[in-house]
Protein backbone atom coordinates (compact mmCIF):
# COMPACT_ATOMS: atom_id res chain seq x y z
CA UNK A 1 0.00 0.00 0.00
CA UNK A 2 1.37 3.22 -0.99
CA UNK A 3 2.14 6.15 1.56
CA UNK A 4 -0.78 8.55 1.37
CA UNK A 5 0.16 12.10 0.79
CA UNK A 6 -1.76 15.86 1.40
CA UNK A 7 -4.06 15.20 -1.80
CA UNK A 8 -5.17 12.10 -0.45
CA UNK A 9 -6.09 13.46 2.82
CA UNK A 10 -7.68 16.52 1.02
CA UNK A 11 -9.76 13.77 -0.69
CA UNK A 12 -10.48 12.42 1.93
CA UNK A 13 -11.74 15.75 3.44
CA UNK A 14 -13.64 16.24 0.74
CA UNK A 15 -15.61 13.19 1.44
CA UNK A 16 -16.30 13.82 5.02
CA UNK A 17 -17.90 17.24 3.25
CA UNK A 18 -19.93 15.26 0.70
CA UNK A 19 -21.69 13.59 4.16
CA UNK A 20 -22.30 17.39 6.14
CA UNK A 21 -19.60 16.89 8.71
CA UNK A 22 -21.66 18.85 11.19
CA UNK A 23 -18.39 20.20 12.46
CA UNK A 24 -17.58 22.22 9.50
CA UNK A 25 -20.43 24.14 10.20
CA UNK A 26 -19.85 24.94 13.77
CA UNK A 27 -16.41 25.88 12.48
CA UNK A 28 -18.32 28.54 9.79
CA UNK A 29 -20.63 29.66 12.18
CA UNK A 30 -18.48 30.32 15.50
CA UNK A 31 -15.77 32.65 15.25
CA UNK A 32 -13.70 30.93 18.04
CA UNK A 33 -10.70 33.77 17.48
CA UNK A 34 -13.36 35.41 19.63
CA UNK A 35 -12.83 33.36 22.57
CA UNK A 36 -9.12 33.89 22.48
CA UNK A 37 -8.64 37.23 24.66
CA UNK A 38 -10.68 35.69 27.41
CA UNK A 39 -8.84 32.51 26.97
CA UNK A 40 -5.19 33.91 27.43
CA UNK A 41 -6.64 35.60 30.89
CA UNK A 42 -8.21 32.31 32.39
CA UNK A 43 -5.10 30.30 31.92
CA UNK A 44 -3.19 33.12 33.34
CA UNK A 45 -5.66 33.46 36.54
CA UNK A 46 -6.03 30.03 36.67
CA UNK A 47 -1.90 29.42 37.46
CA UNK A 48 -1.38 27.24 34.58
CA UNK A 49 0.46 30.05 32.22
CA UNK A 50 2.18 33.39 32.69
CA UNK A 51 1.61 36.33 31.33
CA UNK A 52 4.21 37.44 28.83
CA UNK A 53 5.15 40.52 30.58
CA UNK A 54 6.12 38.14 33.84
CA UNK A 55 8.04 35.70 31.43
CA UNK A 56 12.03 36.14 31.46
CA UNK A 57 12.49 34.71 28.28
CA UNK A 58 9.79 33.75 25.76
CA UNK A 59 12.36 30.55 24.87
CA UNK A 60 11.58 26.90 25.14
CA UNK A 61 8.58 25.30 24.69
CA UNK A 62 5.36 26.85 23.81
CA UNK A 63 2.29 25.97 25.46
CA UNK A 64 -0.60 24.92 23.32
CA UNK A 65 -2.99 27.14 21.62
CA UNK A 66 -5.62 28.33 23.64
CA UNK A 67 -8.01 27.87 20.83
CA UNK A 68 -6.87 25.04 19.90
CA UNK A 69 -7.42 23.55 23.48
CA UNK A 70 -10.53 25.10 23.74
CA UNK A 71 -11.88 23.53 20.19
CA UNK A 72 -11.03 20.66 22.07
CA UNK A 73 -13.31 21.14 25.15
CA UNK A 74 -15.89 22.24 23.30
CA UNK A 75 -15.75 18.71 21.31
CA UNK A 76 -15.82 16.74 24.33
CA UNK A 77 -18.96 18.69 25.26
CA UNK A 78 -20.72 17.88 22.43
CA UNK A 79 -19.55 14.33 22.22
CA UNK A 80 -19.07 13.81 26.18
CA UNK A 81 -16.33 12.53 26.09
CA UNK A 82 -13.77 11.88 28.92
CA UNK A 83 -10.26 12.88 28.41
CA UNK A 84 -8.53 9.85 27.32
CA UNK A 85 -11.61 9.11 24.80
CA UNK A 86 -10.64 12.68 23.71
CA UNK A 87 -7.38 12.24 23.35
CA UNK A 88 -7.90 8.89 21.19
CA UNK A 89 -10.53 10.22 19.17
CA UNK A 90 -8.32 13.41 18.31
CA UNK A 91 -5.55 10.77 16.78
CA UNK A 92 -8.04 8.76 15.31
CA UNK A 93 -10.97 10.88 13.68
CA UNK A 94 -9.78 13.43 10.31
CA UNK A 95 -13.37 15.29 11.42
CA UNK A 96 -12.12 15.72 14.85
CA UNK A 97 -8.52 16.64 13.70
CA UNK A 98 -9.73 19.18 10.66
CA UNK A 99 -11.65 20.69 13.37
CA UNK A 100 -9.02 21.53 16.51
CA UNK A 101 -6.86 23.04 13.29
CA UNK A 102 -3.76 19.49 13.68
CA UNK A 103 -2.28 17.88 10.89
CA UNK A 104 -1.44 13.95 10.54
CA UNK A 105 2.09 15.04 11.36
CA UNK A 106 1.34 17.25 14.03
CA UNK A 107 1.52 16.90 18.39
CA UNK A 108 -1.95 15.56 19.71
CA UNK A 109 -2.56 16.97 23.31
CA UNK A 110 -2.64 13.94 25.66
CA UNK A 111 -5.72 13.59 28.01
CA UNK A 112 -3.79 15.16 30.78
CA UNK A 113 -3.11 18.42 28.98
CA UNK A 114 -6.93 18.92 28.62
CA UNK A 115 -7.46 17.97 32.15
CA UNK A 116 -5.08 21.02 32.73
CA UNK A 117 -6.58 23.40 31.01
CA UNK A 118 -9.99 23.10 31.87
CA UNK A 119 -9.28 22.96 35.34
CA UNK A 120 -7.80 26.41 35.08
CA UNK A 121 -10.99 27.55 33.24
CA UNK A 122 -12.32 26.52 36.32
CA UNK A 123 -9.68 27.97 38.35
CA UNK A 124 -10.67 31.22 36.73
CA UNK A 125 -14.29 30.94 36.94
CA UNK A 126 -14.19 31.48 33.09
CA UNK A 127 -16.83 29.22 31.60
CA UNK A 128 -19.64 31.46 32.54
CA UNK A 129 -17.92 34.43 30.85
CA UNK A 130 -16.96 32.48 27.94
CA UNK A 131 -21.06 31.79 27.78
CA UNK A 132 -22.00 35.23 28.09
CA UNK A 133 -19.12 36.60 25.53
CA UNK A 134 -21.14 34.10 23.05
CA UNK A 135 -24.13 35.23 23.92
CA UNK A 136 -23.35 38.62 23.37
CA UNK A 137 -22.39 37.79 19.99
CA UNK A 138 -25.09 36.12 19.11
CA UNK A 139 -27.30 39.20 20.34
CA UNK A 140 -24.73 41.07 17.45
CA UNK A 141 -26.31 38.85 15.42
CA UNK A 142 -29.32 39.70 15.75
CA UNK A 143 -30.59 36.83 17.68
CA UNK A 144 -31.74 38.89 20.46
CA UNK A 145 -34.03 36.92 23.81
CA UNK A 146 -37.34 37.47 22.47
CA UNK A 147 -40.91 36.07 23.02
CA UNK A 148 -40.34 35.41 26.66
CA UNK A 149 -38.16 33.17 28.67
CA UNK A 150 -38.60 29.89 29.66
CA UNK A 151 -37.23 28.19 33.06
CA UNK A 152 -36.50 24.72 34.02
CA UNK A 153 -33.36 22.25 35.85
CA UNK A 154 -32.58 19.00 34.93
CA UNK A 155 -30.59 16.40 37.02
CA UNK A 156 -26.83 16.04 35.61
CA UNK A 157 -25.99 12.30 36.92
CA UNK A 158 -22.47 11.89 38.71
CA UNK A 159 -20.69 8.87 39.53
CA UNK A 160 -22.52 7.38 42.95
CA UNK A 161 -20.62 7.36 45.92
CA UNK A 162 -20.66 3.72 47.96
CA UNK A 163 -20.74 5.76 51.22
CA UNK A 164 -22.05 4.95 54.73
CA UNK A 165 -24.69 6.32 56.26
CA UNK A 166 -22.55 8.09 58.99
CA UNK A 167 -20.20 9.01 56.28
CA UNK A 168 -22.72 11.03 53.82
CA UNK A 169 -24.33 12.95 57.68
CA UNK A 170 -20.41 13.90 58.25
CA UNK A 171 -20.14 15.27 54.63
CA UNK A 172 -23.43 17.00 54.97
CA UNK A 173 -22.66 19.09 57.80
CA UNK A 174 -19.59 20.10 56.05
CA UNK A 175 -16.44 17.92 57.44
CA UNK A 176 -14.87 15.15 55.94
CA UNK A 177 -14.78 11.37 57.42
CA UNK A 178 -11.94 10.38 59.63
CA UNK A 179 -11.13 7.02 57.36
CA UNK A 180 -11.14 9.37 54.50
CA UNK A 181 -8.51 11.78 56.01
CA UNK A 182 -6.28 8.92 56.65
CA UNK A 183 -6.21 7.72 53.16
CA UNK A 184 -5.58 10.43 50.85
CA UNK A 185 -5.99 8.88 47.57
CA UNK A 186 -9.75 7.63 48.54
CA UNK A 187 -10.14 11.07 50.05
CA UNK A 188 -9.30 12.50 45.93
CA UNK A 189 -12.14 10.03 44.58
CA UNK A 190 -15.09 11.14 46.99
CA UNK A 191 -17.12 13.59 45.71
CA UNK A 192 -17.97 16.17 48.82
CA UNK A 193 -20.55 18.34 46.58
CA UNK A 194 -23.07 16.05 45.00
CA UNK A 195 -25.68 15.18 46.29
CA UNK A 196 -29.11 12.53 46.63
CA UNK A 197 -32.30 14.15 45.56
CA UNK A 198 -35.76 11.63 44.54
CA UNK A 199 -37.38 12.65 41.47
CA UNK A 200 -40.57 10.21 40.20
CA UNK A 201 -39.72 7.91 43.33
CA UNK A 202 -36.30 7.36 42.06
CA UNK A 203 -33.16 8.49 43.53
CA UNK A 204 -30.35 10.57 41.61
CA UNK A 205 -26.88 11.62 42.65
CA UNK A 206 -25.26 14.35 41.28
CA UNK A 207 -25.95 18.32 40.20
CA UNK A 208 -28.71 20.20 38.71
CA UNK A 209 -28.36 22.53 35.46
CA UNK A 210 -30.69 25.73 35.68
CA UNK A 211 -31.51 27.05 32.55
CA UNK A 212 -32.92 30.31 31.16
CA UNK A 213 -34.03 29.68 27.14
CA UNK A 214 -35.97 32.60 25.39
CA UNK A 215 -39.16 31.31 23.54
CA UNK A 216 -38.31 32.61 20.20
CA UNK A 217 -34.51 31.28 19.24
CA UNK A 218 -34.46 28.79 21.63
CA UNK A 219 -31.44 29.57 23.15
CA UNK A 220 -29.65 29.16 26.34
CA UNK A 221 -29.89 32.67 27.71
CA UNK A 222 -28.09 32.30 31.53
CA UNK A 223 -27.85 29.35 33.51
CA UNK A 224 -26.71 28.08 36.89
CA UNK A 225 -25.36 24.84 38.48
CA UNK A 226 -26.42 23.35 41.96
CA UNK A 227 -26.52 20.05 43.79
CA UNK A 228 -28.99 17.56 43.06
CA UNK A 229 -30.65 18.30 46.37
CA UNK A 230 -31.13 21.96 45.63
CA UNK A 231 -34.98 22.61 45.03
CA UNK A 232 -35.80 24.17 41.00
CA UNK A 233 -37.44 27.29 42.81
CA UNK A 234 -34.31 28.17 44.62
CA UNK A 235 -32.17 29.20 41.11
CA UNK A 236 -35.27 31.26 39.82
CA UNK A 237 -33.64 34.33 40.22
CA UNK A 238 -30.22 33.59 39.65
CA UNK A 239 -31.70 32.33 35.94
CA UNK A 240 -34.00 35.23 34.95
CA UNK A 241 -32.99 37.37 31.72
CA UNK A 242 -34.00 40.66 32.61
CA UNK A 243 -32.85 41.30 28.91
CA UNK A 244 -35.51 39.06 27.38
CA UNK A 245 -37.89 41.78 25.02
CA UNK A 246 -41.12 40.47 26.24
CA UNK A 247 -42.38 39.94 29.78
CA UNK A 248 -43.56 36.75 29.87
CA UNK A 249 -42.19 33.79 32.59
CA UNK A 250 -42.86 30.49 31.98
CA UNK A 251 -42.12 27.72 34.24
CA UNK A 252 -43.98 24.20 35.96
CA UNK A 253 -45.39 24.43 38.93
CA UNK A 254 -42.35 23.75 41.10
CA UNK A 255 -41.24 27.34 40.75
CA UNK A 256 -44.95 28.49 42.27
CA UNK A 257 -45.24 30.45 45.16
CA UNK A 258 -46.03 33.51 46.96
CA UNK A 259 -42.57 34.50 46.79
CA UNK A 260 -41.81 34.39 43.43
CA UNK A 261 -44.91 35.19 42.29
CA UNK A 262 -44.22 38.85 44.26
CA UNK A 263 -40.53 38.80 42.95
CA UNK A 264 -41.91 38.55 39.46
CA UNK A 265 -44.35 41.68 39.98
CA UNK A 266 -41.50 43.63 41.17
CA UNK A 267 -39.35 43.06 37.93
CA UNK A 268 -42.42 43.97 35.78
CA UNK A 269 -42.31 40.45 34.57
CA UNK A 270 -45.60 38.20 33.96
CA UNK A 271 -45.84 35.16 35.63
CA UNK A 272 -46.98 32.02 33.39
CA UNK A 273 -45.97 29.43 36.08
CA UNK A 274 -48.16 26.68 35.94
CA UNK A 275 -50.48 26.62 38.76
CA UNK A 276 -51.03 23.57 41.38
CA UNK A 277 -53.68 21.78 43.17
CA UNK A 278 -53.30 21.30 47.03
CA UNK A 279 -55.15 18.51 48.77
CA UNK A 280 -58.58 19.55 49.28
CA UNK A 281 -58.33 22.02 46.71
CA UNK A 282 -58.05 20.75 43.41
CA UNK A 283 -57.43 23.14 40.13
CA UNK A 284 -60.73 23.85 38.15
CA UNK A 285 -61.25 23.18 34.65
CA UNK A 286 -60.17 26.74 33.63
CA UNK A 287 -56.69 26.42 35.66
CA UNK A 288 -56.43 23.09 34.09
CA UNK A 289 -57.02 24.28 30.86
CA UNK A 290 -54.46 27.20 31.54
CA UNK A 291 -51.84 24.71 32.46
CA UNK A 292 -52.42 22.92 28.94
CA UNK A 293 -52.00 26.21 26.88
CA UNK A 294 -49.01 26.73 28.83
CA UNK A 295 -47.04 23.58 28.33
CA UNK A 296 -47.34 24.24 25.33
CA UNK A 297 -45.16 26.95 24.92
CA UNK A 298 -43.09 25.57 28.50
CA UNK A 299 -42.13 22.13 26.17
CA UNK A 300 -39.61 24.13 24.01
CA UNK A 301 -37.05 23.98 26.96
CA UNK A 302 -37.70 19.82 27.17
CA UNK A 303 -36.49 20.30 23.73
CA UNK A 304 -32.95 21.85 24.63
CA UNK A 305 -32.06 18.93 27.18
CA UNK A 306 -33.43 16.34 25.12
CA UNK A 307 -30.86 17.60 22.76
CA UNK A 308 -28.04 17.89 25.17
CA UNK A 309 -29.35 14.22 26.25
CA UNK A 310 -29.93 11.88 23.16
CA UNK A 311 -27.48 14.51 20.72
CA UNK A 312 -24.64 15.57 22.58
CA UNK A 313 -23.98 12.03 24.88
CA UNK A 314 -25.83 12.38 27.74
CA UNK A 315 -25.91 15.06 30.82
CA UNK A 316 -23.22 12.85 32.80
CA UNK A 317 -20.69 14.53 34.32
CA UNK A 318 -17.27 12.26 35.27
CA UNK A 319 -15.30 14.78 37.21
CA UNK A 320 -15.44 15.22 41.18
CA UNK A 321 -16.80 18.57 42.85
CA UNK A 322 -19.19 21.71 42.37
CA UNK A 323 -16.41 23.79 40.44
CA UNK A 324 -15.30 20.97 37.90
CA UNK A 325 -19.34 20.03 37.35
CA UNK A 326 -19.84 23.79 36.49
CA UNK A 327 -17.19 23.82 34.33
CA UNK A 328 -18.79 20.68 32.24
CA UNK A 329 -22.13 22.31 32.98
CA UNK A 330 -21.39 25.26 31.26
CA UNK A 331 -19.32 23.86 28.85
CA UNK A 332 -22.36 21.57 27.52
CA UNK A 333 -24.63 24.67 27.26
CA UNK A 334 -22.54 26.80 25.43
CA UNK A 335 -21.78 23.82 23.05
CA UNK A 336 -25.92 23.02 22.66
CA UNK A 337 -25.62 27.26 21.72
CA UNK A 338 -23.10 26.56 19.12
CA UNK A 339 -24.82 23.67 17.53
CA UNK A 340 -28.08 25.70 17.85
CA UNK A 341 -26.96 28.75 16.40
CA UNK A 342 -26.21 26.19 12.70
CA UNK A 343 -29.82 25.30 12.95
CA UNK A 344 -31.21 28.99 13.40
CA UNK A 345 -28.49 30.27 10.62
CA UNK A 346 -29.92 27.46 7.96
CA UNK A 347 -33.33 28.27 8.79
CA UNK A 348 -32.46 32.24 8.12
CA UNK A 349 -30.90 31.25 4.81
CA UNK A 350 -33.36 29.36 3.56
CA UNK A 351 -36.13 32.06 4.79
CA UNK A 352 -34.09 34.22 2.27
Amino acid sequence: MSQRGFFDLEHRYEGLDAKSDPLVAILAAVPFELFRVKLKSALVKGGLQRADADRKSLAGRKPWDEVLIFKALVLQALYNLSDDAMEYQLRDRLSFMRFVGLGLEDAVPDAKTLWLYREALGKAGAVEGLFNQFDSYLKAKGYLAMGGQIIDATIVPAPRQRNTRDDNMTVKAGRTPADWEAHPAKNRQKDKDARWTKKHGKSHFGYKNHINIDRRHKLVRRYAVSTASVHDSQKLEDVLDPDNTASGVSADSAYRSKESEEMLAERAMKSHIHRRGNRGKPLTPRQEAANKTRSKVRARVEHVFGNQHNSMGGKFVRTIGIIRAGVKIGMQNLAYNMRRLVVLERAAAVAT
